[in-house]
């Protein structure tokens, strides 16, 4: 057993217990991170200390972020990487953890830096839009975002956050992957998932009422 693991694990159990409080004490919570609230367009006024912190216990573990951890722990389990967890249900566990910790340290240290520079780090979609610029929004939104006067700025807390906590998780990764390049590989990673993650909240609304009106008319 690698001897940085019950640290990753400590941690693990600590964000996830500081979830569930979370949505259990903010219902409403609970339904941004089923995703009700990428439906708006645009923030009603700048970020709240609350809302913030709902921003990271959604990011952290939410729907989408849970969902993420199994396909990238069982990607990662399927080529057994890192070497040291093996193939097996056992390091796959471990990979989720690993992940999931490396997230829920991105966010905290967006949300933190965030908080002190004015960014707002909740998507907002660009509804109405022709199709090419709203890829276009997913890729922009990826590295600028909003500033406490609701103009654009670079989003200096994520692009510093994603680097920060890839390298900051070598500290506890097995020694075959802690190390300056595979840092960097999975920094590029988490920009492209970021990425991923905007187009997501972009298009999964239209999908879904695309879904629902053909249910509706499949009833008649």
């Amino acid at each position: 057993m690698n001897p940085k693991w019950p640290v990753c694990c400590r941690s693990l159990c600590a964000f996830v217990c500081a979830a569930l409080v979370l949505l259990l004490l903010a219902p409403e919570c609970a339904a941004e991170c089923m995703g009700e609230s990428v439906a708006l367009s645009k923030a009603a006024h700048p970020i709240t200390a609350s809302e913030r912190f709902r921003w990271f216990g959604c990011s952290s573990v939410g729907p989408e972020s849970l969902a993420g951890g199994l396909v990238s722990a069982g990607f990662s389990t399927a080529f057994n990487t890192p070497r040291e967890y093996g193939p097996h249900w056992e390091g796959f566990g471990k990979r989720y953890g690993l992940r999931l910790t490396g997230v829920s340290t991105g966010n905290a240290i967006e949300g933190g830096l965030g908080a002190a520079l004015g960014e707002e780090p909740r998507y907002f979609r660009a509804p109405g839009q022709p199709f090419k610029t709203r890829v276009g929004h997913t890729i922009k939104m990826t590295f600028v975002t909003e500033n406490r006067n609701g103009g654009l700025t670079p989003a200096y807390a994520r692009l510093a956050a994603i680097p920060a906590s890839n390298f900051l998780s070598n500290a506890w990764r097995p020694d075959s992957s802690a190390n300056a390049s595979d840092a960097l590989m999975r920094s590029l990673i988490g920009l492209a998932g970021k990425m991923g993650g905007n187009a997501f909240n972009e298009f999964w609304p239209d999908i879904q009422d695309r879904l629902l009106h053909k249910s509706g008319k499949g009833r008649r």
